[in-house]
């Protein structure tokens, strides 16, 4: 099934931009630019979706797809990239970048977005777990609808 096979690529994808990330210190040194960087994300996981439609719509008969076929494969994908979630988020937060919610916890507080109290519940691992799941199927629905207007094929 290729919705499988997209939220596999999807999540790939989440796990090479966290290491990009660590790697430019925006979980450390450069933490302060991170909630403005991971954002360009968006860009990263647009271009996936409109690749993932359109090798759907190849392979469908005379290469023609209804804007709702588009959109149910779209949904497929974020259930996939939403089931997926937790476990990618563990694997970033335990191996690839550990020092991930101390440092946000420890920005948050002393930049005075947070108090402490909050900023132990908001940086978790529970709560961005939950967090990139809702995100996953949410924003899936929105650019599902909107990258399947564009590439219907009637």
């Amino acid at each position: 099934m290729k919705e499988i096979k997209w939220g596999l690529v999807f999540a790939v994808a989440i796990i090479i931009w966290m290491l990009i990330e660590r790697a430019s210190g925006l979980h450390s040194d450069n933490i302060e630019y991170h909630a403005i960087v991971t954002n360009l994300f968006a860009v990263v996981a647009i271009v996936i979706y409109i690749l993932a439609l359109r090798d759907k719509r190849s392979s469908l008969p005379d290469g023609k797809m209804s804007w709702r076929q588009g959109f149910v494969s779209g949904l497929k994908i974020s259930v996939v990239v939403a089931v997926l979630s937790p476990l990618v988020q563990l694997l970033v937060h335990s191996v690839i970048s550990p020092e991930f919610f101390p440092n946000m916890r420890e920005y948050a507080v002393t930049s005075g977005m947070m108090s402490e109290t909050r900023a132990n519940q908001y940086f978790s691992l529970l709560t961005y777990s939950f967090q990139s799941a809702v995100w996953a199927l949410g924003m899936g629905v929105i650019t599902s609808a909107i990258v399947a207007v564009f590439l219907k094929r009637q």
